[in-house]
Order: C-alpha cells, then sequence, then structure tokens
C-alpha cells in the first residue's frame, strides 16, 4: 500500500486540474489532444491514492504528520 503524503488541499487541486484536462479533451481536436487524459489520469490516480510518487521521490508531503497511522 502506498504512504499517504498528500494533504486535503492538494487532493482538491489534482480533482479540479482533473476534471479540467478532460473537459479540454472534449473541448479542443489535434494530433497531441491525448496528453489531457494522460494528465486527467495522473491527476486523478494521485488524488484516488492520496499518494504522489514524485512526493516520495523527493521527499516531500503536503499532509500533517500522524505517527499513528
Amino acid at each position: 500500500m502506498l504512504k499517504k503524503n498528500m494533504g486535503s488541499l492538494d487532493r482538491v487541486i489534482r480533482i479540479v486540474l482533473g476534471v479540467a484536462f478532460i473537459a479540454a479533451f472534449f473541448m479542443t481536436s489535434g494530433g497531441l489532444n491525448w496528453l489531457y487524459l494522460v494528465g486527467a489520469a495522473i491527476a486523478l490516480g494521485t488524488a484516488a491514492f492520496n499518494s504522489c510518487p514524485l512526493y516520495t521521490l523527493f521527499g516531500l508531503r503536503t499532509c500533517p504528520l500522524n505517527p499513528g497511522k
């Protein structure tokens, strides 16, 4: 299981960003349009799992420390 390293505000921002990427996918056209879906999958996936692999790589966390968890 992935360790939680994202706070509530970070999750909300990622959800909003993911929805915006999906909307941009449907509102635009072009050869690189699929990149919007990749961005949406990353943003929504990290928000769903409450963990960001890049945060782990760089030793960052936006959630409050809970020693019991």
